[in-house]
């Protein structure tokens, strides 16, 4: 909730719901995903984020404010998994198929971490998928706290380089341009409008339906002076 462009942007209405919940109803559309957790702060502000998800039967999980490994791996440890697919609060427009594609890659090939942003070859802002192994993320979190707690202190000597297989799932061309994400209040003005174009007749309208939207909408294609198709 304390999105310094953007205050309270997870409440934010989108078809007569908060944000948040239109978000949860596309992922939970996702065939490859077994549960879903809202990792949030426990920042008073997020109360109201608590409260609303967990009007909608989704699981919550809080932890330090200013720590997002902490807080994954504080969801991860409440609600165990082989797998974690982590997904930001600004991706309304999240595509579920997306989702499993990604999930596919990455458990096809036995990644550490796979992703669909990988520059160059990028999916819009807004579609990003990352998934990591448990593992993977309880060192990752555990490795960060150590770093912050040593520092203030000059190490004897670098760290062991770390062994990590990362793969990304590419797109083709490169929409690393493209912003469907909400950042800013023109980004959530244009989400609103398509959510208000396409929702009433199919509320599992898919990244086809917007991109149609967009090429007969000129308007909303370069919305706010940003990319949008």
């Amino acid at each position: 909730m304390g999105s310094e462009r953007l205050p309270g942007r997870p409440s934010m209405p989108l078809a007569r719901a908060p944000m948040i919940v239109r978000q949860i109803e596309r992922m939970a559309r996702a065939r490859r995903v077994d549960r879903i957790v809202v990792s949030t702060t426990t920042d008073p502000a997020d109360d109201v984020l608590e409260a609303v998800v967990r009007r909608e039967a989704i699981a919550v999980h809080r932890g330090p404010p200013q720590d997002e490994l902490a807080r994954l791996a504080g969801a991860l440890a409440a609600h165990p998994a082989d797998h974690v697919v982590r997904i930001g609060d600004d991706s309304p427009l999240i595509d579920p198929d997306l989702i499993d594609a990604t999930v596919a890659l990455h458990l096809a090939e036995h990644a550490d971490h796979t992703t669909n942003r990988s520059p160059g070859a990028a999916f819009p802002a807004g579609q990003g998928v990352e998934v990591i192994t448990a593992d993977g993320l309880r060192r990752l979190a555990a490795e960060s706290a150590a770093l912050r707690l040593h520092a203030g202190d000059a190490p004897a000597a670098p760290p062991p380089p770390v062994r990590w297989s990362s793969l990304a799932l590419l797109a083709q061309p490169d929409q690393g341009a493209v912003r469907w994400a909400v950042e800013g209040p023109a980004d959530y003005a244009f989400v609103a409008a398509v959510y208000d174009a396409l929702y009433p007749a199919n509320r599992a309208f898919t990244s086809a339906d917007v991109r149609r939207l967009l090429e007969q909408r000129p308007d909303l294609a370069t919305f706010g002076g940003v990319r949008r198709l």
